[in-house]
This record gives structure tokens, sequence and C-alpha cells, in this order.
């Protein structure tokens, strides 16, 4: 049987019910090779060399493989079909796995080997792929290999550069970098606004038939009014008077007809973008959802570019379009779309439906996120193939007889719906703004040129210009795209990336920068400016396309990237940290040292008045000091809004008494944050006072003495347990809040449901957390059937169910039942023989001791040994931490 490889489980699942018995498809979990997290990887000294290794799992799914194509060969079809996605990933997962087998001889001269790829996992795709085998695609895995580079070379360069100069830097990345920027961009953008005034008049008018309608100003003593011509409140009511003071009539009427076109299908952009609108999901859940979606061979390929559609999916959407709408909302000619992005990767079709006559009721039994995301991917591509849709916008000018004051009213109606039938795109904040500035939904009453109008009302309105909205996940990876920046496969990650490592927060369904990435972002545009620009980013984005189009050599790339870098990351050690704060000082001076209410200069100290403020670097991250420590201890955190200044004072902000007690409550800010207090220590005394943490997304500026309070009540008795009467507790915690019994802990979504949890919640979530295995320090698992004693030791031989599947356990040594083992049915000589093979792979059975081998043996031996121990993966670094890679 010939071996056939692909990335997931599920995927192998799917394709094994397609190809039958004369093929053995097994998964290689992703990557089975990577770069070790350690500096030197990447050796831009030996042109590039690079150094992979396979971890335990991989050389796990790698002794598979080639147990497989042992097997496979000696049966008489020595063949390797390597089937994983068909994008530059999936290529680089085909090359790592095959470089590996080769490394084992798995794979040898006579080794038949195929490169298939198929857009969809269905049955007509996967038997035609197989016919149409190729080799692998060389200047694809050129394409990823700059790439790994490129992101390993970055991270691990200019991390120790952050890690020097910025303690409490996480990492930075060539790509999550500048997604960083635009975040903190914008919200300077947000902070350095100024609201313009500006009014509206509107009149309700009506017609000689008594229709009313509402019109508004757009003429005024003959000149056209733009948006800031009536700037305040007197040039509004001045404009009011005049409306008031004159009859009107119909000058003009026209009635335009119109056409509103469907849009195209989905590529991952404006999946990820429109799932986030409409469904509420992070990118990173749309991409997990549409890779189930994909395996069980619902949809196309989720990582693509392109929104071309094959010719049988456009002739089956038609189909159904007729079918279940209507002949009218069949175009005469079927629809082609071709890409706008430069970058466009167009062998990639769009994201839609393997079945385009698979409505989603058809598919009821889905997962729900599964079914939401299916329902979207099939209304997008089906009112993609279907008609326009027809309109009428009316645009009504009205004018009084001097003709100083003219009025204008619009309307829209829609005559025909086709496509928005089925589907209506949602928009943005800004677009939507814009697009309720510009147009009005609804029909106008009938009127002629000529008919005299009635005035009812006349409203003035005042406005005020908005900001910039934050950036949403979805209008992020708008952003990204527009400015080609990152590709499909990476827009997830580094959205996931620059969240993970804290630089940026959630808020309300937006991005919010944290302190510590606004710190990283300055520190980068002025010390590595060039490699974050936009426009850097973009163009190098391009080069790396070039490679995988055969364009480019992937080397030269890396060379013209590395030697300005590697001189700038090298000249950057060597300024004083000194020098790099000052910097850093200037470029966020605005943030940290906001204007102060009493009128005093931002950055002289609140405490003595006589220091200057500046960032001091701390183990912990950076912080607001006083230049006259240690005269001076005034400390705060990163951030003039984050908290009031008294906070870091050595009595901190004083909220008010506790109820009970009477001592004081304050605010205080220490190295990890702000935090309040209950009293003071007794002096001489080296107990510490109550004290309790903020949580997360909990600000400074929000706690009052009623909320410290309750958060100082923490933690709290919760009532005794029914089952052994041991108390039950719930508090906040390292990792959030938590209820615990004995030493179970079990986590609560909210901060505040450790104020408010119950005994029977809290019973059931300890329960939960126990059947998971989630106890510590006592909390067994319970096993699913106990199988007798071991006949060497009499300890108890148990099956088990566990993360990948059923095992059996005596002792420490734990074995994976095989996969055609029934659970059931499994007796304790099975379990032992399992065991016992478990635990001589392991290296953990008793063995006799072994025979000194002769001197020639034992030479032969140890030239042995040594070219083993090359080919075995290295013990990664623990002095240095990588970035993680874009990808």
């Amino acid at each position: 049987m010939a071996v056939v490889v692909v990335e997931s489980p599920a995927k192998a699942k799917t394709i094994n019910k397609y190809l039958g018995s004369n093929y053995t498809v097994l998964a290689s979990y992703g990557h089975v090779r990577d770069l070790p997290k350690k500096d030197g990887s990447v050796k831009p000294d030996e042109d590039f060399a690079m150094e992979w290794e396979l971890d335990s799992d991989g050389s796990k799914r790698v002794t598979a493989i080639a147990k497989a194509i042992k097997e496979s060969a000696d049966e008489g079809d020595d063949k390797l079909i390597l089937a994983t996605d068909p994008d530059r990933e999936g290529e680089a997962i085909s090359w790592h796995l095959l470089e590996a087998l080769r490394k084992r001889r798995a794979v040898r001269k006579t080794t038949s080997v195929e490169r298939v790829v198929f857009n969809a996992i269905t049955k007509t795709a996967v038997t035609d792929a197989m016919k149409n085998p190729r080799e692998i695609d060389q200047p694809l895995v050129d394409a990823y290999l700059a790439r790994r580079a490129l992101d390993y070379l970055v991270g691990f360069t200019l991390s120790p550069v952050l890690w020097r100069k910025l303690p409490g830097s996480r990492s930075a990345g060539r790509v999550q970098s500048v997604a960083l920027r635009l975040v903190v961009e914008r919200e300077m953008e947000i902070e350095k606004f100024k609201a313009r005034e500006y009014w509206s008049i509107t009149v309700e008018m009506t017609t000689p038939s008594g229709a009313k309608f509402t019109a508004r100003l757009a003429e005024l003593n003959g000149e056209k009014l733009d948006k800031f011509a009536l700037g305040e409140e007197s040039a509004a009511l001045r404009a009011v008077a005049a409306v008031e003071a004159r009859d009107f009539a119909v000058a003009s009427v026209e009635a335009k007809p119109a056409t509103r076109n469907p849009f195209p299908p989905f590529t991952t952009s404006t999946l990820q973008q429109e799932a986030s609108r409409k469904l509420h999901m992070s990118p990173k859940q749309t991409m997990a959802t549409a890779q189930k979606l994909y395996e069980a061979g619902h949809i196309t390929y989720m990582r693509t570019d392109g929104v071309d559609m094959a010719p049988e999916a456009i002739e089956a959407a038609r189909q159904a379009i007729k079918s279940d709408f209507g002949a009218a909302y069949l175009p005469a000619k079927a629809r082609v779309y071709k890409s706008k992005q430069k970058n466009a990767q167009e062998a990639h079709e769009c994201i839609r439906p393997t079945d385009m006559t698979a409505a989603p009721q058809k598919l009821a039994k889905l997962e729900a996120d599964m079914l939401r995301l299916y329902d979207l991917i099939w209304k997008r591509a089906i009112a993609s193939q279907m008609e326009s849709a027809r309109l009428e916008r009316t645009a009504v000018d009205v004018k009084s007889p001097d003709g100083a004051v003219g009025l204008r009213a619009t309307g829209q109606v829609v005559k025909f719906d086709g496509f928005l039938k089925l589907y209506q795109e949602d928009r943005d904040e800004s677009a939507a703004q814009d697009a309720d500035e510009e147009e009005s939904d609804g029909r106008l009453p009938a009127m002629a040129k000529g008919d005299a109008l009635g005035r009812e009302k006349v409203t003035p309105a005042q406005h005020f210009t908005q900001p910039p909205p934050r950036f949403s996940e979805a209008a992020l990876v708008k952003r990204m795209e527009e400015l080609g920046i990152g590709r499909p496969s990476t827009y997830a990650s580094i959205i996931s990336v620059i969240q993970d490592r804290e630089y940026v927060r959630k808020e309300k369904s937006r991005l919010v920068p944290e302190d510590k990435g606004r710190l990283v972002t300055a520190f980068l545009e002025n010390f590595f400016e060039r490699y974050v620009e936009y426009s850097f980013t973009a163009n190098l984005e391009e080069s790396l396309d070039d490679v995988s189009g055969g364009r480019e050599e992937w080397k030269e790339i890396l060379r013209r990237f590395w030697e300005d870098f590697h001189a700038t990351a090298e000249q950057t050690l060597k300024l004083r940290n000194a020098e790099v704060i000052d910097k850093v000082n200037d470029a966020l001076a605005d943030h940290i040292f906001p204007e102060r209410e009493d009128g005093a200069p931002p950055r002289q100290c609140p405490l003595c008045n006589m220091g200057q403020l500046s960032l001091k670097p701390g183990k912990f991250g950076a912080f607001i000091g006083c230049s006259n420590y240690p005269e001076c201890k005034y400390t705060r955190q990163l951030g003039g809004e984050e908290g009031p200044a008294e906070a870091g004072s050595p009595d901190g902000k004083l909220l008010g008494q506790h109820p009970e007690s009477g001592q004081n409550v304050t605010l205080r800010t220490g190295r990890f944050g702000p935090y309040v207090q209950h009293g003071e220590p007794p002096e001489g005394s080296k107990e510490k006072p109550q004290r309790s943490s903020l949580p997360k997304g909990i600000a400074a500026d929000d706690v009052d003495l009623d909320l410290a309070v309750q958060l100082l009540s923490l933690p709290r008795n919760v009532g005794p347990h029914p089952e052994d009467g041991e108390m039950i507790t719930a508090g906040l915690g390292r990792f959030g809040p938590f209820v615990k019994h004995g030493s179970t802990y079990a986590n609560l979504p909210e901060w505040r449901d450790a104020l408010e949890v119950g005994v029977n919640r809290a019973v059931t979530l300890i329960a939960e957390k126990r059947e998971k295995g989630g106890g510590r320090r006592g909390a067994a698992v319970k096993p699913l059937r106990e199988l007798g004693a071991h006949p060497e030791d009499g300890e108890q031989v148990a099956l088990f169910s566990g993360r990948y599947g059923p095992y059996v356990k005596h002792g420490k040594i734990n074995a994976t039942l095989p996969k055609d083992a029934d659970p059931e049915k499994v007796t304790l000589e099975e379990a032992l023989a399992l065991i016992t093979a478990k635990a001589e792979k392991s290296g953990k059975a008793k063995k006799a001791p072994a025979k000194k081998a002769p001197a020639k043996k034992a030479k032969a031996k140890a030239e042995k040994a040594d070219s083993a121990e090359a080919e075995k993966p290295k013990k990664k670094s623990t002095k240095k931490k990588a970035a993680a890679s874009e990808d």
C-alpha cells in the first residue's frame, strides 16, 4: 500500500475514506522539524546555513511514517505521496518530512516520491490530484526558507537589544512590530485629535398633497455650504432665521437609476474581517473553525488571496440560484472575479463550499461555530453569482424665491433586491460614518418642479468631528492587507502575538496599545526606523513573493537585508542606556508626561517639586521615577493617565476609611502595578498589611473606596464542601479568579465571580476540574477500569482515558493502546505487554550489565555513537528565549 502523508488526523480520516484500502494515510501533525530556539541556528557567516532539529513528537511521527514506508516497500509498493496543503507552508511541511526521511534512509533511490495538491477535500478533488502528481516546488520552499530565516534573524538579533536597553520588553519581530506600530500610531492620532465644532440645519417640509419629508440647508446667501460653513451656534441661528423668513418651492427633481453589484467570494482577509464584524470571531478563531470545515470536506482551502472560482463551482452556484430564488435572480452571464491585490496568488481559488448546493440547513449537525461560519461562506459564495440590486436615487433641490437659501433632500429606494435578498456586507465604523453622511435611505414623496412647499419646523443641530476609531481586529487585517504587510497565512498569528506579548489588549472589541507596546514602538522608530517602515516591510514581502515565483534567489535577499540590519543592531548595542531613555522620553513625552492641572511643568516631580521625572529601566519593566532618587522615592507606572500621581507617593492615594476597621484604605503603585492596601504595618513590624492587586481590565482611575473594600475582602470563605465539610474559598490569584477546595483550583470567568459565587456552583466547578484531571497534589484522575495487579510488584495496572486516547498505566509508565484495540476488551496480559515494550523503549526497564566490548569493537562503537549523537536533536538552550516566528 502506498503511504500518503497529510498534516492532521482529521484530514487523514477524510482522505482515507476516498482512497480506500490501497493506501495508508498518516498525519505529520504539522511541521516535524524546526530551527532550535537558540542563537546560531541560522548562520549568516556560512551562507545562511540553517540547522534543523526534530523535536520528540516530530521524531515519533517520522519513525511511524518510516515504518509504514518500509512495510509498504516489503509488500512491493515503495511509494510515498506527500499531500500536505497547497500553499507555501504545506510545501515546506512536505520538504521537511522528505529531508528527515532521507536522513533516516527510509526514502531510498528506489522509492517513488510524489507531491499532490488539492484545493478541496472531496472525492473528485483528491482522486484527480492523485492522477496528476508533481515534484516538490523548490521556489515555494525557498520562499519559506527565506521567511523563516528572516524572522529568526530579526527575533534573535533585535530581542536581545530590547532586553538590554528596555528591560521588561518581551520581543520584537519582522512583521509583528509593524502591526504594533499601526495600533500605536492610531492611538496617538486619537490622543492628539482636536474636535472641531460644526452645525447642520434640517427643515421639515410638506408637499401640496400633505406628505412630509426632511431637507437640509445646502445654500446660504447664494453660496454652497461645506461641512464647516456653520462653525458656531451664532452662525447656525442666523441661518435658522434666514430659513424661517422665506417661502420655498421645488427647483428641480432628479431621479437616477443605480446598480449595486455583489461582493466577490471570500479570501482569507475578507473572511476574517466579515467573521469579526458579523460573528464576533477573532481572526485566530475564524481560521481554526475554517480549518475544521476544510478538513471535514465542507469548504475549499482557507488560506488564499485569490477570488476566482472554479467553472464547475460557478455552474453549480447558478443552478442553486435558479432553483432556490428563481430565474430573475440569475444574471445572463456568469460573474468572473479577479483579485486587485498585486501579490495575489491566482493559482489559489476563493473560499467557497465544496458543494454549492449544500445549503446550511443541510449541515445542521455541525458544531455551532462551524455552522455559523459555513453559513457566512455559503451565502457570500452564492450571492457573488446573483443578479445585481437595482436602486433609484432621487435628489430634490428646494429654493427660496430670491435664491438666497437652498435646501436639498435625497432618497433611495430598492427597485429589485437581487443579491441583497441573500447577503449584505457589514461595514467598519469609519466607513459607516462616511456612508451615513453621503446618502439617505427611504423614498421621497412625489413632487414636481414649481410645487410650493410648506415649512413645518427648522432644527439646528450641533456636531463635533470624531477621532478615527481604534482598530478592531477586522480593521487591522484590512489595513495590513492594504499596505501589503503579512500574507493570508500570517494575519491571525500576527494579531495573536502582539496580544500574547501584552503589547496590545482588546477592550470592547477594539485594540488598545499597552504602555510596553508604546515603548517598544518608540524604541524601534528611533533606532530601527527603516525596519518598521510600512513600505520597507511591503517591499520585502514582494521580494519574497518573487522567490515563490522563481524570479529571485532567496539567499540574495537575506544578504541584502542582513548586512545593514546587523550593523544597525551592533551600533544600537553600543549606545549608553541613558541615550536610549532620553530619546524614548522625547518620543512619548505627550503620553507619559501629560499637562498638569496645577500648571506646573509636566516633568517636575509632584512629590519633591525639585527633581525631573524620567523613564527608569527596572527588573519588571520601565516605570517613571524622580531624578532625585534616592532622596526622593517617587515612582509611578508608565503612562500619565494610568493612575493618579498620589498613588506613586510613599503613602499612596487615600480612598477613605474601611467601614469595619476605620483604618485608611489607599491606592498604591508597586513593581507589579497598582494595588489597594488596608491600614499600615505596625511600626518596627515586618508584618505586611492586607493588600490586593487590581484585576486585569480595571484602571487605577476607576478604583474608589467601595471597589477597594470588595477587593480586600478576598479571599473569602464560600462555604463547606458537602462531601467532607472542608471550606471552599474564592479569591484572585496569579492566573485570575478561582475557587479552591483542598488542593484543587478551578478558574472563574470574571473577577466579580469571586465575590458572588455560591457553594453549589463552586462544587460543580471543582468537580468538573477534577474530572479533567486538574486537581493539584492528590486530585487523582479516576481510571476507566482496573485490570489487575502487576506480577512483579503487585501494583495495580489500570486503564485511563487521556488526551491522545485510551492508555494503560503502571507506576510512572503510560502506554497508549493501539488504534485497533478495543478499550472495553483489553486484558491484563495485553496491558503488561504494552507496558513492558514502553519501558524498554524509554529505558526504564531493568537491564543486565553490558559486557565489556573488545578494543576494536569498542572503538567502532564509539564512532557509531558519535555519529548517532550528531543526528540527535540538540537540547534547547535556556539562556536565551526566542521570539516567535510570524508564521
